[in-house]
């Protein structure tokens, strides 16, 4: 039901993303590229045999800056994202992805909209679909793929296609991708309950007013290069442009100077929507680079650049160091330290001016710097865990891999988060 919801699963791939103040619910680890069918080409055993990851995240979290209430309030929040990913070879060279699950969040913040506690609005299931079909060209370094999905929620519905083209060299040292995705988004206007009136002017609705509309454009490019045995990197970038509705309708702004006509400040009178421009164009530019330090021990790290014409620039740090304590068995520490600026139209509580064109009392706009820590592991024995006959046939699929993964997240606004994300790998016949 909630804008926080529509960046969709993420699989921990190095590309840069969009700067982000509160990490994603359903987001493994918070960093990464959103996973669409088209995000990654994983290989799967051979020919005949599917991929299937079960995935699923538990996301909790804590603050006092709730943008629904103006800045103030709770913003506990707990998000379930059950996800299965299939991965399907057609033959040598062409495979179907497809991607699907739900969350299922229930949210203290949101519940305020209508200021009466435990309402509809206290929880909400997305659901969402993505299909890709991928191929390899005859000379074996073209990759071609085409996709598209859809989400839905109560007041909240998304369509996506997508396209990518990648190429390695003759050597296998570089390769350059580039992907596009378009998003159609409808938004169904829910108001704050004293914001909203009927047809005749008064009098509440359910709703608010009618419907808007959003498109995102996507670019992603992605050039990397083997520098030695030991040390690769990859230059990316993502440029956005987003047209439409970019505010979320429920969220309050209260006003330091508000005419009489709107009551004394800090009453709910004085509340008006949130309202930012409808266009948004974001830029940012990532590097990571991975060095082979022993055949044991790796290290990864990644810095985005960020900037955006809504006036936030941030800057992201990420290293990650998985150490290989036995031949099936991956332990991977992670550190992720991220800054940000304040956008142009963000004031705290009671901070904004009636005269001022565009307002959002909305935390994820303002300046901050944020810290997520967290360890993960990884099992895959050789032969699998373990191996169970299939309903299909009597055939026997093979469970070959468990990653487990908890993260803490804190903001100097006050947010924290905890994040418990399981992936279990399995290969059917």
């Amino acid at each position: 039901m909630r804008f926080l919801l529509a960046a969709g699963l993420a699989l921990a791939l190095p590309v840069a993303a969009l700067a982000q103040g509160t990490p994603t619910p359903n987001r493994l680890d918070g960093s990464g590229l959103p996973a669409t069918t088209l995000a990654a080409h994983p290989t799967p055993a051979s020919v005949g045999e599917t991929d299937v990851d079960f995935i699923s995240s538990y996301y909790q979290q804590n603050g006092d800056h709730g943008a629904v209430e103006g800045g103030v309030g709770t913003q506990h929040l707990t998000d379930v994202a059950p996800t299965i990913i299939l991965n399907v070879p057609l033959d040598s060279v062409a495979r179907l992805t497809a991607n699907v699950g739900f969350d299922y969040y229930a949210s203290a913040s949101t519940d305020r909209i209508d200021q009466v506690l435990s309402s509809p609005s206290s929880h909400d299931v997305r659901y969402h679909l993505d299909l890709g079909y991928a191929r390899t060209l005859k000379d074996k370094r073209t990759i071609l793929s085409i996709g598209g999905g859809a989400s839905k929620e109560y007041d909240y519905q998304s369509f996506n296609i997508a396209g990518s083209w990648t190429h390695g060299s003759r050597d296998g040292n570089r390769e350059l991708s580039v992907s596009g995705q378009v998003y159609l988004d409808q938004v169904t206007l829910i108001l704050p309950v004293e914001l909203r009136t009927s047809a005749t002017g008064t009098g509440n609705q359910a709703h608010g007013s009618g419907f808007d509309n959003r498109q995102s454009y996507n670019l992603n490019i992605v050039y990397s290069q083997v520098i030695s045995k030991r040390l690769q990197l990859a230059v990316s970038t993502e440029l956005v442009s987003q047209q439409g509705l970019l505010s979320t309708p429920f969220h309050r702004v209260y006003f330091y100077n508000s005419s009489p006509a709107l009551g004394t400040p800090g009453t709910l009178g004085t509340a008006k929507t949130e309202l930012l421009p409808r266009l948004r164009n974001k830029y940012p530019v990532g590097l990571r680079l991975n060095y082979y330090a022993t055949d044991l021990v790796q290290v990864r790290g990644f810095y985005r650049f960020y900037n955006d014409n809504f006036g936030i620039r941030a800057h992201t740090f990420e290293l990650e160091a998985p150490v290989k304590v036995s031949p099936f068995f991956t332990l991977y520490p992670f550190y992720r330290y991220h800054t940000q600026t304040a956008s142009t139209y963000f004031a705290p509580y009671l901070t904004h001016s009636i005269t001022d064109e565009y307002y959002t009392s909305d935390y994820d706009l303002s300046a901050f710097t944020a810290q997520k820590l967290g360890l993960g592991f990884r099992y895959a024995p050789l032969y699998g865990l373990g191996r169970f006959k299939t309903p299909f046939g009597g055939r026997v699929a093979k469970f070959k891999s468990l990653d487990l993964r908890y993260g803490h997240y804190w903001q100097t606004t006050g947010l924290t988060a905890n994040i418990v994300s399981v992936d279990l790998g399995f290969t059917m016949p």
